[in-house]
């Protein structure tokens, strides 16, 4: 595995649609666990192919089950679940949403209240292919839609409410 550079604004890639995965092979194997590795080494909890310069349609995602215990000490040892997404597709929403902040590896720096679906619906493919529907809440619904968004081009300043700088580090970026 290796570590990729994750680009970030102005860079073009990151605004752009990115193409369908359409073949399932060794190559794409293997960006994938580069993107996992790059997106741990991050830290974060969530990478698009866009943000290491691949117009591809392919996310990962990793997160504490139970995101309610995430500060805790058991949190330290118990697993995440990892995703790797190939050309999800959001269809459907909750009609219930809610304001939270972001911040993004793509967007260093920064953070921003974005409103988003408490609820997603996703459909896309595994690392093999075959077909998977996620039905998602809460705080990884909430990542879905952030890297999602990625693959169409779009940043979570684009939907933010209000941006602003930290005082403190950023943690869990998406």
């Amino acid at each position: 595995m290796t570590l990729r550079t994750i680009v970030t604004t102005p860079e073009p890639v990151l605004r752009r649609k990115a193409r369908p995965v359409t073949k399932f092979d060794d190559k794409l194997q293997t960006l994938i666990d580069d993107m996992v590795e790059t997106m741990r080494e991050a830290p974060g909890v969530g990478l698009a192919a866009p943000q290491i310069g691949i117009s591809e349609r392919i996310i990962v995602v990793e997160y504490f089950e139970n995101e309610e215990d995430e500060d805790s000490e058991e949190a330290e040892s118990a697993p995440k679940k990892l995703y790797a997404i190939i050309n999800p597709e959001i269809t459907r929403t909750s009609p219930e949403k809610e304001v939270a902040p972001e911040g993004c590896l793509s967007i260093p720096g920064l953070l921003g209240e974005v409103e988003r679906h408490l609820g997603v619906t996703v459909k896309g493919q595994n690392r093999r292919g075959q077909p998977v529907t996620l039905k998602l809440k809460g705080w990884v619904a909430r990542i879905f839609q952030h890297e999602i968004d990625h693959l169409n081009g779009v940043l979570f300043t684009d939907l933010a409410t209000r941006v602003w700088k930290p005082e403190e580090p950023i943690e869990d970026k998406v």
